[in-house]
């Protein structure tokens, strides 16, 4: 299929190849050919354009209902990231507004290669399909409906300074990371939290280092340059760490991701069992900022949520599904 679908682009068409995310390694040297191809083609004058080669990976890590450990590796994104900067892409929509417009980005796209990861399970839909252009467009962004930020202006995310931010990427993690915002907020409504969702992975990565790059100014404006940061990631966490190591705030940056724990068994168990799940986020926030453990109240909140995942993981285990307390949550403002 991969083979046949480089011919296809050749012929001055347009193509995509889908895949289980786990077993799309099966063409990593593939993959490597062309965009090595790519990258010594766009040296070569009389060549002329032509169409990205395009994956989308679902059936991915954070839905293994049916499937199992066998099922689980995010890798891919990480043999990606090591090509040239010119030629790879790598995106994480995190609702099917989201897909759609980096669908389309990607097929108007020539002389790349395009990593588009999303479950195709039902989801919340967070973005309008005008705040998905956008947001796609920026590559990332700051969503403060979702955080708890007095005085945040979405135009001038350096005029407040919150005391955490909680980062995102990826549909999966999205929903954990809005949910442990929100179990902040009811229960810590004083905490200054920040949420921002990452689409184009790439922006991480300093500007000298990949064309999407987010400049240092801008990534210090919505990243900080001292707040606590919890990633909440797809994929490997040191992919995030490889990324974004030369950024201000990059000492501060403690990113949750798979960790090669998994079986047949409910969606958020799989969570739980990599420690990526919304109470484990939360937990995060409590450790991470500083002197918010030692506050009156705090170690009870601590209790009490640490409690909420053992009985979840408890409830899935005794009944072979999630709780409704997880099935049917749904984010509130």
């Amino acid at each position: 299929m991969q083979g046949m679908l480089e011919g296809y682009l050749l012929t001055g068409r347009h193509g995509l190849i889908t895949s289980y995310e786990a077993f799309i390694h099966i063409v990593d040297s593939m993959f490597n050919q062309h965009a090595k191809w790519l990258e010594s083609a766009n040296q070569v004058p009389w060549r002329g354009d032509v169409a990205s080669l395009t994956y989308l990976l679902s059936s991915h890590v954070w839905r293994q209902d049916h499937n199992g450990f066998s099922h689980q590796d995010p890798g891919f994104l990480n043999v990606v990231v090591n090509k040239q900067a010119e030629v790879v892409r790598v995106y994480l929509p995190p609702d099917a507004n989201t897909l759609l417009v980096t669908m389309r980005h990607a097929f108007d796209t020539q002389n790349r290669v395009n990593v588009v990861v999303a479950g195709k399970q039902p989801q919340q839909q967070w973005l309008s399909h005008e705040e998905a252009e956008a947001h796609v467009e920026a590559g990332l962004g700051v969503w403060e409906w979702a955080g708890n930020e007095p005085g945040f202006e979405a135009t001038d995310a350096a005029a407040s300074v919150p005391d955490v931010v909680i980062a995102c990427a990826g549909d999966v993690p999205t929903v954990e990371a809005v949910a442990a915002a929100q179990l902040l907020r009811g229960r810590l409504p004083e905490l200054r939290v920040r949420l921002v969702n990452v689409v184009d992975l790439m922006r991480l990565q300093d500007p000298s280092h990949h064309p999407h790059g987010l400049p240092g100014t801008a990534f210090d404006a919505i990243f900080t340059r001292e707040s606590p940061v919890i990633f909440a990631f797809h994929g490997y966490a040191s992919l995030v760490h490889q990324l974004a190591y030369r950024r201000t705030n990059h000492a501060n940056l403690h990113v949750r991701g798979f960790i090669e724990r998994g079986t047949t068994t409910t969606p958020f168990d799989m969570l739980h069992l990599n420690d990526l799940d919304r109470y484990r986020l939360a937990l995060d926030v409590l450790h991470r900022v500083p002197g918010l453990a030692g506050r009156t109240g705090v170690a009870e909140i601590a209790d009490e949520w640490h409690a909420a995942r053992a009985a979840a993981r408890e409830y899935a285990y005794e009944h072979g599904e999630d709780p409704e307390s997880i099935t049917g949550w749904r984010f509130t403002r």
